[in-house]
């Protein structure tokens, strides 16, 4: 089992490194940069267990994309108008995210609910699977702070780049 505690008190001490990190990152060719998350995130994921940890699920929401909203309301058998009245509302960019938090369809022992039919943001996370990492270092290192996962992938980066 993952110690939240212990990795968000060690998660935020890193920050600030991982900021650092994050921008060195960015001078890396873009393939190679690729090729080394996805060698990492292949890696770190035939080790650790999403189910032993599910801090994203409990502490974040993923972006509601209109084909989620529609799919997730015929699961529910509802119409997707109150799929939004019912679990979602707009951020501040005008995306559609949960309510709250923890997700309402996580279940007790860390299961999705709705896994077959998850979010297309769920299915893809932690992203660091994704081609053109350059692009989403931003949302990589802010992730840092929610999945020991990429915390993980980050530290693995860094420990090459003091070598």
């Amino acid at each position: 089992m993952i110690d939240l505690e212990s990795f968000r008190t060690e998660s935020r001490s890193d920050y600030p490194n991982n900021k650092r990190l994050k921008d060195r990152m960015r001078k890396v060719k873009p393939k190679a940069l690729d090729e080394k998350f996805h060698t990492l995130h292949d890696e770190t994921f035939a080790e650790l267990d999403c189910l032993d940890c599910a801090n994203c699920c409990k502490t974040t929401s993923p972006i509601f994309i209109r084909t989620d909203i529609d799919r997730l309301a015929k699961v529910f058998r509802m119409k997707s108008t109150e799929f939004i009245d019912t679990y979602l509302n707009q951020d501040d960019e005008g995306d559609y995210v949960l309510n709250s938090s923890p997700c309402p369809f996580l279940n007790e022992d860390n299961t999705c609910l709705v896994y077959e039919d998850r979010p297309k943001a769920c299915r893809e996370y932690p992203h660091t699977n994704r081609k053109k990492m350059h692009g989403i270092l931003n949302l990589t290192l802010k992730n840092t702070l929610v999945c020991p996962a990429v915390f993980k992938i980050f530290q693995q980066i860094g420990q090459e780049f003091r070598k």
